[in-house]
């Protein structure tokens, strides 16, 4: 029998984010498969982003990797808006780097940010001959900033051999960038053991915990304070939809969704928030999406599979979202798509609401998509196809 393929994924840091998520969710499951023997480097110990600090050994995806047995280490840095670049690794951090990297047989980084690292370790001549697979989560490359340059220039140099891409819309948008780069699209999947319906209605915890009404509508956004995810849309919308259903309520979960963030309770105070729910970083997602007649998305730009849609509908509640990235083609069948535009979003969550049983039933019965089990199948493909492709210099 056959050793396990030794797979290093390299991450800019942990904090919360839907590609932290499921990429961490992919590298659980291809462990437990026992094919391959992951691990994981993380360029950060701890993260400065919207409005907060977060620690990697507080984190959850951390956590649970290391519950699984896969190994997690740090290069110790502190993640911030704008990644690393290659001149700002020191010697000993490029060292670690490039034994971590040397002891894999195959690499995965975490979007394109940590191949900072990696042009770095070339540059010093140590970067171990190993296939670079880089998994892409954007439908905008634009918003990358200098970590598009990277990749361009991975690619060119012949460091990163192939591409991920968790949607159509991010294949098709990077596609110019990866020149001779074998491209894959895997669709992504989520635990439908964790994101499941409430088996009764009545008697919700959550709604118990934050004073709602079982009978009031709940619309639930789960989203970081960023202008990707346009949260001034969400609470405009919140308003409109308000003038509509007096009595709903909103729950807003994510890095940045507190009113310690001052930018956020200027947003408040500007559109009514008192039935505003603002719980910032939360472990009990599924809890809250059963808690929810409605899972809300407004992002203006930069979405590609956005996981909420899947983890919401699996849960019960309705997916309405603004047409970004593949959320339509996800959502076909199974929940709304709206102009952005407040009124326009806020009439898609009353008829969501309305209407929640036929589109929970649609979302039932197309569980099998949504699942896990056929993404990290995809996924231990792609990367077995890549045993042993040594680097060919540009």
């Amino acid at each position: 029998m056959s050793a396990p393929l030794r797979v290093l994924s390299l991450t800019e840091g942990f904090f919360a984010g839907g590609a932290r998520i499921l990429h961490s969710d992919v590298v659980a499951g291809l462990h437990a498969r026992g094919e391959q023997r992951h691990s994981v480097l993380s360029i950060a110990s701890r993260a400065r982003r919207e409005s907060t600090v977060q620690h990697m050994a507080a984190d959850p995806r951390y956590r649970s990797l290391r519950s699984s047995g896969i190994a997690v280490a740090s290069l110790g840095k502190t993640a911030g808006a704008v990644p690393h670049a290659p001149h700002a690794y020191s010697s000993r951090q490029l060292r670690a780097a490039s034994r971590a990297i040397a002891a894999a047989d195959v690499v995965l980084t975490l979007k394109e940010q940590p191949l900072g690292l990696l042009l770095a370790l070339d540059d010093a001549m140590m970067m171990p001959a190993r296939p670079v697979v880089t998994c892409l989560h954007r439908s905008d490359p634009e918003h990358s900033g200098d970590a598009l340059v990277w990749l361009g220039e991975s690619v060119r140099r012949g460091i990163v051999t192939a591409a991920v891409s968790c949607a159509q819309s991010t294949d098709a948008a990077y596609a110019p960038l990866l020149g001779s780069a074998r491209r894959h699209v895997v669709d992504n999947g989520i635990d439908l053991s964790r994101f499941r319906p409430a088996i009764t209605r009545g008697g919700d915890p959550v709604r118990r915990e934050l004073g709602i009404p079982e009978e009031a509508v709940v619309v639930a956004y789960a989203a970081r304070f960023d202008e990707m995810k346009d949260p001034e849309l969400f609470l405009r919308s919140v308003a409109a939809h308000r003038r509509m259903v007096p009595d709903a309520h909103y729950v807003m979960c994510g890095a940045g969704m507190t009113r310690e963030n001052p930018r956020l309770v200027e947003m408040l105070s500007a559109e009514g928030g008192d039935r505003v729910h603002a719980l910032g970083i939360r472990d009990d997602m599924p809890a809250i999406y059963r808690a929810a007649d409605v899972v809300a998305l407004t992002s203006a730009f930069g979405e590609a599979a956005p996981l909420c849609l899947l983890e919401g509908a699996a849960s019960g509640a309705v997916p309405v979202t603004t047409d970004v990235g593949d959320a339509a083609r996800l959502v076909e069948g199974i929940g709304i798509v709206t102009p952005r535009d407040p009124d326009a979003v806020a009439a898609g969550w009353r008829r969501a609401a309305l209407e929640r049983e036929g589109f929970a039933a649609a979302a039932l019965a197309a569980r099998s998509r949504l699942g896990r089990d056929r993404m990290i199948a995809e996924y231990a493909a792609v990367i077995e196809q890549h045993r042993g492709r040594l680097r060919i210099a540009a």
